[in-house]
Parts: structure tokens; sequence; C-alpha cells
């Protein structure tokens, strides 16, 4: 089967004071080799000129969709705003400082009808705050399971295609935890392998003020998303001296 019968494929992206970075993500999106997709995003009131952007951009184009939060929702809420919206029956997120290689969606899905997948990731190369290449990239497994995944999140949210059954059924919300992690550990958890294209097809900005980019407050997350997923008290101390260790030598080569 060829990718043009692969059917739609929704793109979540949650906006928030996103007006210098907005186009850069959004047109990641537009020149993908894969055109049947539609991307959903969503505006949490932001203070800036994000939603006009992204205004001028549904002109242009009618696979985009503009959705407005009444109130400032957070990313997680806001996520599931997009997710009940989505018309495909396949899910991709992109944060709106974020990018993606042209082939990426293409290459995923050559892989998924490879492997029969449900959830496939790429690896993922970096840039700054200013959008200055990093000299560094996050090399992914050929595939990843449960066990595995609890010791390293090396399925970056941006670089995720799920089913979207899948990704509804174990939707994580709470911002003070890695909601995104939560999800693919309860995907893996139910028995699921994760398959990579390991060429680095996703572009991750790095930012200090970012959940990741603050270290102690990602280390604090990942332990309440170690707790929400059921894990007891050794065990999340024992998962958290790997994630130290792998997030020392990555933070390392980030500097």
């Amino acid at each position: 089967m060829g990718t043009e019968n692969f059917g739609l494929i929704s793109i979540i992206m949650a906006a928030y004071n996103a007006e210098n970075t907005v186009g850069f993500a959004v047109e990641s999106v537009l020149n993908q080799t894969y055109k049947n997709l539609e991307l959903i995003i969503v505006n949490d009131c932001s203070k800036d000129n994000t939603e006009s952007i992204v205004q001028s951009y549904t002109t242009k184009d009618n696979r985009i969709k503009l959705i407005s939060n009444e109130k400032n929702l957070g990313v997680s809420l806001t996520r599931l705003e997009a997710l009940k919206n989505c018309s495909g029956e396949w899910i991709a997120i992109l944060d709106s400082d974020d990018a993606w290689m042209p082939d990426k969606l293409e290459k995923q899905i050559e892989l998924q009808q490879s492997k029969n997948a449900s959830l496939i990731f790429t690896g993922v190369k970096y840039i700054d705050s200013k959008g200055n290449s990093l000299d560094w990239e996050l090399k992914v497994p050929e595939s990843i399971g449960y066990r595995k995944l609890l010791k390293q999140n090396l399925i970056a949210n941006p670089s995720a295609l799920v089913r979207k059954e899948l990704y509804s059924d174990y939707y994580a919300v709470g911002d003070d935890m890695h909601e995104d992690f939560a999800v693919w550990l309860g995907i893996l958890k139910s028995g699921i392998d994760a398959f990579a294209v390991t060429e680095p097809l996703t572009t991750v900005r790095i930012s200090p003020d970012s959940k990741s980019g603050n270290k102690f407050k990602s280390a604090i997350m990942n332990w309440k998303t170690y707790r929400y997923m059921g894990l007891n008290v050794i065990e999340s101390a024992y998962y958290m001296i790997w994630y130290s260790v792998n997030g020392i030598m990555k933070y390392k080569n980030l500097k």
C-alpha cells in the first residue's frame, strides 16, 4: 500500500505567545511531502500576535483550522481541545516552536506500513532559542518498549505519529508532570512497542524557560509522571536514577 492511501493525519498544535516561532512550525507542516493532513491550532489566550498570524495561514490553506480558548487552559488541556476536533485516524503533535523535515510524515508512514506499527517516532536535532543549530542529535533505537522508555523518554512529543484511538485512550492531563511521557508510557505499558525512523526528522527548540529547559522543574515533573503511572516510591527512585544519568549526558551535549 502506497503512502497516498494512508489516510488523513490530524496534527495538533497548542500555541501560547508564539508570534516569533509559530510561522516556523506551520511552514514545516505545509512543506510536508505527504499532503493529506489537517493542522488544528489552538490558541491558548495568547497576549501577542499569535492568533492573527495563524489566521493569516487559515486564509491561505483550508487544511489549517484555528480554535481559540476562552480562557487560558495550559498545554495539556489545550491539546485536548485540539484532539476533540481532529478528523483523522492518525495524530501527530507539533509544538509551536518546533519543526519537521519535509519528509518526516512520509517516512513514518512507510515504516508504519512495513511494521504495522501503532506508534512511530523519529530521531531529533536541536536548535537554541534563537534558532541556531546545536551540534548534537538525539539518537533513538529502532524500537522501544515500556521498561526501556521508563529509563529515558526517547519519544520526543513532536516526533510522534500515533493512532488516534490509542492517543485518546491514554491521553494524560496535568501540566505539573510530563504529560506526553505519560501518554507514551501508557501506550507501551499495554504491550505495544514503538518504532522509530532513526533519522533526525524533528527539530526541537531548547529554551531556558520551557518545562524541559528548567532541569530542576523537569526532574520533579518526571517523578510525578512515574507516580501517575502507578510506580511505587522504590520503583520511581530507581528509574529517577536512570533519568538523571541520561539527562546529565543529554544536556552536557546540548550546552
